[in-house]
């Protein structure tokens, strides 16, 4: 049986001098609220605030980073307790669940899994030993009592983890009715809506013109064209505002965002409600709502991120049996420079937009990214995330971006995360990170200390709380 330690110093710089100065500079941003600018957290858990189910509900099932690594040595979805959209025979007993999650952690070594959940066993739940075969029934025990108390119902956990604003992501047809709940209720968390079209915008995708026809019935906007559909997305935008929104999210393969002339736009609409548009024409189409995308946050002030360089549902077999984000997201090298292009010159300086650029392809920081954040007002870098959300690959976005991007053009870590209770340690996590590097500015004479501590500062929360604010 291993302990369950957290070393305090984990993250830092092992170099003693760089690590004394990380320790100083870690310490002044440890305890600063979370700013949670970009996730997937339901609203409704915490529009209910019912106990969580049980562990393996909790810190498993919903977490794809858990379950792809398991799912690479064999095991199945099904057994992971991941629902299928056939209501298909899957495992429902949480505890057998649990098990094959303890059995199989050796696999996350070397993960920012396992510094996550570390720190939410170790922090969070008070388990003091490794989980294994011969512990896992043990810890689900000892996380079923801590789940049962009310200090671990979800508002509850959201106001210990120091929360200072959880944005959801949520469908343009969704009524928000969840975050009424939440703007009603006498609980003074702040959770805010964001705007993802993805699903109106793929104009190929199986179920799009049913949706279409669904966001029609939701906005009261006739959507038999072209016109018709670009009002109905406003009005939904305008609903979003209204539930408190600050930024919309596109999560494209492409980062093309060359705009059709409206007559081309208009005929591959109406393609597609036809049920007979080509890839081609369904990819232009998907470039060209990029960009006016870009044009009504103009508008409206809603700030724009962009996410693009992912293969969704790679294993097509696996999406169609489970549904969205199971099928397994795999990267894909992306043109930055041409692809923003024809958005940055229309809106890149434009007082009203903002626009947050992410990649999960490296080679792209120093060529492309930092280059364009630093030049044009509009655009700011977007910190790493799904599959590069980890303490290296955090290390080499700050080596490659900030001699040409500087700080500043920054917007702040955003932790993308499902799994509710991995939030403080994700944010953690990034504030290790930057502090070291902060620390070897400041030992090799680059930064003084006080201008480091004040970045650190900025990073954690000045930067995010800026880059979010809607520009209207």
């Amino acid at each position: 049986m291993r302990p369950l330690v957290l070393d305090d110093d984990r993250i830092l710089p092992a170099d003693p001098a760089t690590r004394a100065v990380a320790r100083q500079i870690y310490a002044s941003v440890r305890g600063l609220p979370i700013v949670s600018m970009h996730g997937h957290v339901d609203a409704g858990v915490l529009a209910r605030d019912e106990p969580f189910s049980d562990p393996a509900h909790l810190l498993v099932v919903p977490d794809h980073y858990v379950t792809r690594m398991l799912v690479s040595q064999g095991a199945r979805l099904e057994d992971l307790g991941v629902p299928r959209l056939d209501g298909g025979p899957v495992e429902t007993d949480p505890r057998a669940v649990w098990r094959r999650f303890c059995a199989g952690w050796p696999l996350f070594r070397g993960t920012p899994s396992r510094l996550w959940l570390e720190q939410e066993l170790h922090d969070v739940f008070g388990v003091r030993v490794a989980p294994s075969p011969e512990t896992a029934d043990d810890i689900f025990d000892a996380i079923t009592d801590c789940l049962a108390r009310p200090e671990f119902r979800p508002r509850a956990l959201f106001d210990s983890f120091g929360i200072e604003v959880l944005a959801t992501t949520d469908s343009p047809l969704s009524s928000l009715a969840d975050h009424e709940a939440i703007a009603a209720s006498s609980w003074g968390g702040t959770v805010v809506p964001t705007f993802r079209p993805d699903a109106l915008v793929h104009v190929a995708r199986t179920g799009w013109q049913r949706d279409v026809e669904a966001l029609a019935e939701v906005s009261g906007v006739d959507t038999s064209t072209y016109s018709g559909f670009l009002d109905a997305l406003r009005q939904r935008r305008e609903h979003f505002v209204r539930h408190g929104a600050l930024s919309t999210d596109h999560g494209h393969e492409s980062a093309g965002t060359t705009p059709l002339d409206p007559a081309d736009a208009g005929r591959i609409y109406a393609a597609a409600l036809a049920g007979r548009v080509d890839e081609s024409d369904a990819r232009a189409f998907a470039g060209t709502m990029l960009f006016e995308m870009a044009r009504m946050s103009s508008e409206d002030g809603l700030v724009m991120q962009v996410h693009p360089g992912v293969l969704r549902d790679h294993d097509s077999a696996v999406h169609d049996l489970f549904g969205p984000d199971q099928g397994f997201d795999i990267p894909v090298g992306v043109d930055f420079v041409h692809g923003l292009r024809p958005m940055l010159e229309a809106f890149g300086r434009h007082p009203g937009f903002r626009c947050v650029v992410f990649t999960i392809d490296e080679t792209t920081y120093s060529r492309e990214l930092a280059p364009l954040a630093g030049v044009y007002p509009a655009m700011r870098l977007g910190v790493p995330w799904w599959f590069l959300d980890s303490p290296l690959a955090m290390r080499r976005f700050r080596e490659a971006t900030t001699e040409t991007a500087g700080f500043y053009n920054g917007a702040g870590f955003v932790d993308d995360t499902r799994a509710f209770a991995s939030i403080p340690a994700r944010h953690d996590m990034a504030r290790r990170v930057d502090s070291g590097f902060l620390a070897g500015l400041v030992t090799g004479g680059l930064l003084p200390l006080d201008e480091a501590l004040e970045t650190a500062t900025d990073l954690t929360v000045t930067l995010p709380r800026l880059a979010y604010r809607r520009r209207g």
